[in-house]
């Protein structure tokens, strides 16, 4: 099994399972067509089938490209369909927890031991370093529901055209999970799990207690148009041979920015290997199109690197030159 297919989450009563394209019709039976539930999603309103189809070859492309995603909602015993929760990554703003359950799954504590499971996911597994989720001012019981889960109010924002409430989990705050049924690793059967190094910038893919892949990044202001800005350096993943070809890398890399845009990061750049440049442009990064100047070990200064950015809050691209202010990474 890949990285990027999954991993399944049991808990006491739920199974959660990455959405496959086959889940469109529980999909659209469960959540799309429920007005009662898309009032508080981005839509406001029921929708068709076809929209249904649309969500879950979306949800399928987000777990191909991140290793983490939404998941489908069945309870244990019966295997029948409850709804959605998962982890969302949304470049302008980092990794969101969303729900998305039927009526029949509300009112039983369903969505908190779902919620629970995603933040175990998120903290222990992925080692994020902070989810957020965006709720509706009047969705007085997500409110409540995302107090009881640890999340603390950080302000409001603009999500998906809408004024939202957000709020934030981070790791040391957030409820823990209840004890998994089963392992749910993800991707190998020895507990691969990734871990930040509290002393550099440095995320340390982990299997059975041995290194089996790292990124590192650097933080420093760099100039673009002149203009100075907190950028993060992005270095290549370095991958252990038994585990390449599992998505591993792109989890990594999506991991990492995180990492750097709670450093402070508005704008993370690498200088890829060229085979590497359609890996990234896959994940959304963008080619900088201006010479970019970097620093030389003896003192020169080097124009027109192959460089790559991916914006973290809008910034707009540069349109005539970037200076990475320091050697390159």
């Amino acid at each position: 099994m890949s990285w990027s297919s999954g991993p399944v989450l049991r808990t006491r009563r739920l199974v959660l399972e990455p959405i496959r394209r086959e889940d469109s019709d529980d999909l659209f039976e469960t959540v799309v067509s429920q007005d009662s539930v898309m009032r508080w999603l981005a839509t406001g309103r029921a929708d068709s089938r076809s929209a249904a189809e649309a969500v879950c070859a979306d949800h399928v492309a987000h777990w191909a490209r991140h290793g983490y995603g939404d998941f489908a909602v069945r309870e244990a015993a019966t295997r029948s369909f409850l709804g959605r929760v998962g982890l969302r990554n949304r470049p302008g703003h980092g990794v969101d927890l969303g729900f998305a359950l039927h009526p029949r799954a509300q009112g039983r504590g369903i969505a908190g031991e779902a919620g629970r499971a995603c933040l175990g996911l998120a903290f222990g597994r992925l080692g994020l370093p902070a989810v957020l989720a965006f709720v509706l001012p009047a969705n007085a019981a997500s409110i409540a529901l995302l107090r009881r889960l640890g999340a603390r109010a950080d302000g409001t924002v603009q999500s998906s055209g809408l004024e939202c409430l957000r709020y934030r989990f981070e790791p040391d705050a957030t409820v823990r999970p209840d004890a998994p049924r089963s392992p749910g690793h993800l991707g190998d059967g020895g507990g691969l799990r990734l871990v930040r190094a509290d002393d550099r910038h440095t995320l340390t893919a982990v299997s059975d207690g041995r290194p089996v892949a790292s990124v590192e990044w650097l933080l420093r202001d760099m100039a673009f148009d002149g203009v100075p800005r907190r950028a993060a350096g992005l270095g290549e993943v370095r991958t252990h041979s038994a585990y390449r070809d599992r998505g591993l890398d792109r989890t990594m890399v999506s991991v990492a920015v995180e990492h750097a845009r709670t450093g402070g990061a508005e704008t993370v750049v690498l200088l890829p290997r060229p085979e590497l440049v359609p890996f990234y442009v896959q994940m959304g990064w963008s080619r900088l199109s201006v010479p970019v100047t970097a620093e030389q070990p003896d003192g020169g200064r080097a124009r027109s690197l192959d460089a790559m950015f991916y914006d973290l809050n809008g910034r707009t691209h540069p349109a005539s030159a970037v200076d990475l202010r320091g050697l390159p990474f």
